[in-house]
């Protein structure tokens, strides 16, 4: 049976625990050691002995903006059917929007019979989201989702609580869920915790820089072949702007090819037949999307 696509049966196991009162709801529970683009959140233990126990929450990010929440269950190591994982971020950090019943929650992750979905508040209702292509789960000693924060608003700064419920029972034939033997620990017990992203700016890295031939001869082309890549994604530039600089002693030579092809910035000059003997001097640069990357090679010709 597949996982419901609304999510209000996993939110009737929410809130069937005691409301929390109105005053909590704009308390923040400061992080542990943040460390990086990693932080560490924890979490009372040994509320229920008997139920699911939330020791710490870790929230990362990467420069490609994947955010990854690691819920440590150590009491709950081996995933069960009966288990269930919520996590209610509020995107923007600002409970005046969003859900006015979850803290201004924007969005909800579910975890549920194995499966991971993302539901989005839309000023009424929550469905289905539009955009959850990068969404991946998994369970470990607790649930871990990945997320990209093109997925969540592009977020930038977020507000989040978590909810693991254990004894949770399903009808295998409507979905309906009885909950009558849950167990719950919500994380944090009041408030929320709050998390922003780190995200260090992209460059281009020069992979390699490959003369043809090995040496400039006199009287040939001489090309200069440059690859390079996103700092973030490692994709190898394909296509933009590129700048050749070719010097035979002190003159400048004119460029034959500049630009990129099958995946590298190339630029060639034409060598003449007195150039033997000098030294040849030439800077490879790309431009892709404001970003640069430039190299240069010195070589006396054959």
């Amino acid at each position: 049976m597949r996982p419901p696509k609304r999510p209000w049966l996993v939110l009737a196991i929410a809130v069937a625990v005691v409301v929390l009162p109105a005053a909590a709801s704009g308390a923040l529970s400061g992080p542990a050691a943040p460390v990086a683009n990693s932080t560490t959140y924890q979490d009372s233990v040994g509320e229920d002995p008997t139920g699911p126990d939330i020791t710490t929450i870790v929230v990362s990010n990467d420069n490609a903006g994947t955010i990854t929440f690691r819920i440590n269950v150590p009491n709950r190591a081996q995933l069960t059917q009966d288990l269930v994982a919520i996590l209610f971020i509020d995107s923007d950090a600002n409970q005046a929007t969003g859900d006015p019943d979850n803290f201004g929650a924007d969005f909800i992750l579910q975890y549920i019979q194995g499966e991971a979905i993302l539901f989005k508040w839309d000023g009424s209702d929550y469905t289905l989201s539009a955009t959850q292509s990068s969404l991946t789960s998994s369970w470990t000693n607790g649930p871990t989702f990945k997320i990209n924060a093109s997925d969540l608003n592009n977020t930038r700064r977020l507000s989040f609580d978590a909810l693991v419920v254990s004894g949770v029972a399903f009808d295998p034939t409507t979905g309906a869920i009885d909950c009558s033997n849950c167990k719950r620990d919500f994380a944090p017990l009041i408030g929320l915790y709050t998390y922003r992203l780190q995200l260090t700016k992209p460059t281009l890295v020069v992979r390699s820089l490959k003369p043809t031939p090995a040496k400039p001869a006199a009287g040939k082309p001489f090309t200069l072949r440059l690859v390079a890549a996103r700092s973030d994604t490692g994709a190898v530039v394909q296509n933009g702007r590129v700048t050749c600089v070719g010097r035979l002693g002190s003159a400048r030579l004119k460029t034959q090819v500049q630009r990129v092809q099958g995946g590298a910035a190339t630029c060639t000059w034409n060598l003449p037949a007195t150039a033997k003997g000098k030294s040849f001097r030439g800077t490879v640069t790309v431009a892709f999307e404001g970003l640069k990357a430039s190299q240069s090679y010195t070589g006396k010709v054959r």
